[in-house]
């Protein structure tokens, strides 16, 4: 799921062929997340078995079967509702598509108990904590120097489905992005894990998990392009990770970005924008388009660096 929640699969082996599906990721991952975590992820449709969403906790899987985990950062019981106004793109009673901010994080983590993105949906759509999770709610996220799209489910059903969508690559999502370099046209299909040394950075390495981002040069000047970034995949960083590796790095990115760069132009944020955003409604069935402008400090810079005559 994005720039999303890192995901992993496993392929269940002889010796654990039968055991319940929540016995056996907490098997997998001792010492990492307990057996209630996993019940809860699978409750919310974040756990599949073969492809499909499992619904029940208490099934045994069979040796061979191939299970994809969705993991989230489940939240403390304390988390409240905040009356923090929302760019809302596209509400009904099943969903809702917002614009967010740069500088929102999505969800309440150490030195971000509040003031997020979960605290506004929770407000907005008068949301409820069940456990340490919110039930419905976020089904992807975004960085929190990235500003754009995201949807949410306002119901369990929706975000079930939502869940299975995003997990079935049905959801397109397009970003631009102000980078360095001229990325052209093409597709970058290197792999993705976590890097060996600085924990907080992902990076490309032979057994990370398949990638696979589309780039389109829109403009180039001074050095500097217009990108649109496609994702086919939703790997941690995965668009920032890849233009690292061909050679363009994000501009304002302090992570994976060119500190000459950043420097020269005085970009204190990563230039990224979720901009478009495409799928089949998960109730109604119709298809739904969104796409949102440039924020002031992109648009800013595209006409500094690439329009200006």
């Amino acid at each position: 799921m994005l720039e999303d929640s890192p995901v992993d699969q496993i392929i269940i082996p002889e010796h654990w062929d039968g055991l319940r599906i929540d016995k056996i990721l907490a098997l997998q991952y001792q010492n990492v997340h307990s057996r209630n975590y996993f019940q809860i992820l699978i409750e919310k449709g974040n756990v599949f078995l073969n492809g499909t969403a499992i619904e029940k906790k208490r099934i045994a899987i069979p040796s061979g079967s191939l299970i994809e985990i969705h993991f989230e950062q489940l939240l403390p019981p304390d988390v409240k509702p905040e009356a923090i106004p929302l760019d809302v793109i596209y509400e009904d009673e099943h969903i809702i598509v917002v614009n967010k901010p740069v500088g929102m994080v999505v969800h309440p983590a150490p030195g971000h108990w509040s003031g997020t993105f979960v605290n506004a949906l929770m407000h907005h759509c008068n949301l409820e904590m069940s456990g340490d999770t919110l039930r419905p709610g976020i089904v992807h996220r975004l960085d929190k120097d990235t500003s754009g799209l995201m949807v949410a489910g306002k119901t369990a059903l929706s975000h079930r489905l939502l869940v299975e969508m995003f997990a079935a690559r049905e959801v397109d999502k397009e970003y631009l992005a102000l980078c360095v370099g001229n990325p052209g046209e093409r597709n970058v299909t290197a792999p993705i894990g976590r890097h060996p040394v600085e924990r907080q950075k992902m990076a490309v390495r032979e057994e990370g998990k398949a990638a696979l981002t589309e780039f389109r040069t829109l403009s180039t000047k001074q050095g500097i392009s217009l990108v649109m970034a496609k994702l086919h995949t939703g790997r941690t960083h995965q668009i920032r990770v890849h233009l690292q590796h061909i050679g363009c790095p994000l501009l304002g990115d302090a992570l994976y970005g060119s500190d000459s760069f950043n420097r020269r132009y005085g970009i204190k944020r990563q230039m990224l924008l979720a901009k478009n955003l495409r799928f089949r409604h998960p109730i109604l069935k119709q298809e739904l388009e969104f796409s949102v402008p440039l924020p002031e400090d992109m648009q800013t810079l595209k006409f500094l660096l690439l329009e200006k005559p």
